[in-house]
């Protein structure tokens, strides 16, 4: 495992858990929400944000944490290791609330610019039907890898368990 992406739906903790992997593997981090947003969450046109993906892709160890459902088939020809983290979606509505209490006003670290965390129910809503939105093409775009190893993920259990393992 020298480049690994992790997706799966906002709030699932990948980047909780891509930080603690990073650490335990000694591999950069990545975080596409750096390379995407710019303060008061303007983002970057598609252009860009491919150019600077392109850029940390052909690097040779990452760790790549984040969605953007249009750039996985990108992502796809360049890493070695999938972790989809396939959570019900009350869990992932759980955890973009627990991060939005936690963090209300502030700009996270994994963010490119300053976008100070708040309630937005247009978001909340993305997050509540990612899974009808998306769960079918991420499958589907995960059976058509060859020489990848998929890990799914399914319960913070079985990260736990994964993360003791490495």
């Amino acid at each position: 495992m020298e480049r690994i992406i992790i997706i799966g739906g906002n709030g699932c903790g990948k980047t909780t858990f891509s930080k603690e992997i990073s650490s335990k593997l000694n591999l950069p981090l990545i975080h596409l929400d750096t390379l995407y947003w710019r303060d008061n969450w303007q983002n970057a046109s598609n252009d860009e944000f491919d150019e600077l993906l392109l850029r940390e892709l052909i690097k040779p160890r990452w760790i790549m944490d984040g969605n953007f459902g249009r750039t996985i088939p990108l992502r796809l020809k360049y890493c070695d290791t999938v972790i989809y983290m396939d959570f019900p979606r009350i869990k992932c509505i759980y955890g973009v609330i627990e991060r939005v209490i936690k963090n209300y006003g502030k700009s996270r670290s994994d963010m490119g610019g300053y976008c100070p965390e708040k309630f937005d129910f247009k978001f909340l809503k993305s997050v509540w039907n990612f899974n009808k939105n998306n769960r079918k093409r991420y499958y589907a775009m995960l059976n058509n890898t060859d020489n990848i190893k998929i890990v799914i993920f399914k319960n913070h259990k079985k990260i736990r368990e994964f993360i003791k393992r490495l």
